[in-house]
């Protein structure tokens, strides 16, 4: 799923993506809102939101994630940063040693290609958690 977005949506904090990306999770299929997605948010250098792509559909408990897809929408459409986020149905928002993996491999493959990950939020039942934030991400926190 991409959805490209009208270029007055700006991103000011951590807070508002994740709202974003829970109510695009609540208009899933009930059954495909138990499954983690891996989502990015492509951005102008101003934090407009150029786009938000659902890059991976995955089970209840992963995503198969590769730099490939997730950089294709970002270098088509010129973005100057992203932010991704993913689910993690029925549990908490804690990152798993694959999702701090699969952070760190994307972050070195944006530098390559001169494309800043601000962030990678991941959402639970009823909290969020920020890599950036975290200070897990060397990047600007919203």
């Amino acid at each position: 799923m991409y959805i490209e977005c009208k270029p007055n949506i700006r991103i000011h904090n951590i807070e508002t993506v994740a709202q974003v990306f829970y109510d695009v999770l609540k208009n899933e299929d009930e059954v495909d809102q138990q499954k983690e997605h891996f989502w990015s948010m492509g951005l102008t250098g101003k934090k407009r939101v150029i786009y938000l792509e659902l890059v991976s559909l995955g089970t209840l408990t992963e995503s198969l994630i590769h730099p490939r897809e997730v950089f294709k929408s970002a270098i088509l459409k010129s973005v100057y940063s992203l932010i991704l986020c993913h689910n993690h149905p029925g549990e908490e928002a804690r990152p798993s040693l694959a999702d701090i993996n699969v952070t760190d491999r994307l972050k070195a493959a944006g530098e390559i290609l001169g494309i800043e990950i601000l962030d990678h939020i991941i959402l639970g039942e009823d909290k969020i958690y920020s890599f950036a934030k975290e200070g897990k991400l060397k990047g600007k926190i919203l």
